[in-house]
């Protein structure tokens, strides 16, 4: 019995073990291709130079993925589970517009080079590739709701104005997100930190000030 008990034992960490190197090979090689797709692009990008830059066989790298597209979804699907919990992990119950702040600053300003070069690589990539377009278009789609929900939940608790349009404005604090971006990979002269203030001054009218600016204009026009 005591046998049968090491030897099943053996076998779960065994079985581990293999399930750990996986998941470690899967990131590597979504590493290397993230690191390719940022120096010369996604279409320039070819499988064997990702193989290369993993440092395995062609065969090694198509049993984890079978091309390029899931190699994007891949990688995305990573940045989906970090984006999750890092508004999972945001303490926006304390001080909202404090931790808006800081997480704005954190993808704005700190994120790497090779990130913001790869984000716009599959931004252009979504106009030639359907598949690439769908895969982003999902991505975009979760994170706005996540957004939303987030935002509604400051609104009942006090933090955003009651009137506030949550969805408008998480529409349009999408789009600026994707122009400093887009700035930060064509332009190396952008200076992302000083365009900050200005973002958090438009955020804040629009969950805040622009309530009152209407309660304003309806009692002028009363």
């Amino acid at each position: 019995m005591l046998r049968c008990d090491i030897a099943s034992r053996g076998g779960e960490v065994l079985r581990h073990a293999n399930t750990q190197l996986r998941s470690d090979r899967r990131s590597e090689i979504l590493d290397a291709a993230r690191r390719c797709f940022a120096r010369t692009g996604f279409h320039q990008t070819s499988m064997q130079q990702i193989c290369a830059e993993a440092g395995m066989s062609p065969g090694n790298l198509y049993r984890y993925f079978p091309s390029k597209e899931a190699i994007i979804a891949g990688i995305t699907e990573r940045d989906r589970a970090e984006v999750g919990m890092q508004l999972a992990d945001a303490q926006f119950t304390t001080d909202f517009f404090a931790t808006f702040e800081a997480l704005a600053r954190h993808h704005f300003v700190e994120r790497t080079h090779e990130d913001v070069a790869l984000c716009a690589e599959m931004i252009s990539e979504t106009r030639r590739n359907p598949a690439i377009s769908k895969i982003m278009n999902e991505f975009d789609t979760e994170v706005k709701e996540r957004l939303i929900t987030m935002m509604r939940g400051a609104q009942e608790r006090g933090d955003i104005a009651r009137d506030a349009d949550i969805g408008a404005a998480v529409e349009m604090l999408m789009i600026i997100a994707d122009g400093v971006w887009w700035r930060r990979a064509v332009d190396p002269n952008f200076d992302a930190e000083a365009a900050l203030p200005m973002f958090f001054d438009i955020t804040k009218y629009m969950l805040l000030d622009r309530g009152k600016g209407r309660a304003s204009e309806s009692g002028r026009e009363s």
